[in-house]
């Protein structure tokens, strides 16, 4: 029973670091595309920082990534700046992919 207890115990860290690392790669994602969608608008680089900021506590409204496609979307449109839906979402799953390159490489 204690090699079961051991299995146990080992994927249920597993699963913790796992869960973490991708918290960890949805914030720094946001924050890419909150500077990405600041630079279509014309922000300055201080703009950018605190909207970049704005773009990940959006994330909080609740589960999932449609609350921090419609802050986006919300905002590129109140810019005038022509992005898609599909360009949006798009660039989205990019710097996810991104983003959880880059914890892997720091891990």
């Amino acid at each position: 029973m204690n090699t079961f207890d051991d299995r146990k115990t080992g994927f249920e860290s597993r699963f913790a670091l796992d869960q973490n690392q991708e918290f960890k790669a949805s914030a720094r994602r946001n924050k890419l595309l909150g500077l990405w969608a600041a630079e279509l608008m014309g922000k300055s680089e201080e703009e950018a920082q605190e909207y970049a900021k704005d773009v990940i506590v959006a994330d909080f409204e609740e589960a999932g990534d449609d609350d921090v496609f419609r802050k986006i979307r919300a905002d590129i449109d109140a810019a005038d700046v022509e992005q898609s839906d599909h360009q949006i979402r798009r660039k989205m799953d990019e710097l996810l992919e991104l983003s959880r390159d880059q914890i892997r490489d720091e891990a």
